[in-house]
């Protein structure tokens, strides 16, 4: 009888977000820190990464990213981490805030 391979398991991503998770708007302000391989990880939302400068840009094929580019946009876990709870609150969508989505009543938020 052969044994089967023993099965592993990886984290690949974290969410993080300002806004309860049960919350309608939860995903939408919420941004990834994913797995790039390597022991390194990247903050991102909607196809951008942050840099370590704190700022937004898009994160292109593979074969298009400059070692510059992935200087600037890849991290050990820990400071990927911190990284996005520093950004999470800073999120805005249609030109509303995490802090109004706080503000909203329950009720509201849900419909």
């Amino acid at each position: 009888m052969s044994q089967q391979p023993a099965a592993t398991v990886r984290p690949t991503r974290y969410v993080v977000s300002c806004i309860p998770e049960n919350d309608i708007n939860a995903p939408h302000f919420s941004l990834n820190v994913e797995y790039r391989g390597r022991d390194l990880w990247a903050v991102v939302r909607h196809g951008s990464c942050l840099s370590a400068a704190g700022q937004w840009s898009y994160e292109s094929v593979p074969s298009e990213r400059e070692d510059e580019w992935l200087a600037e946009h890849r991290f050990d876990l820990d400071t990927a981490l911190k990284l996005a709870k520093e950004a999470a609150p800073t999120l805005t969508v249609n030109g509303f805030t995490v802090a109004h989505v706080l503000r909203w009543p329950a009720d509201e938020a849900e419909e």
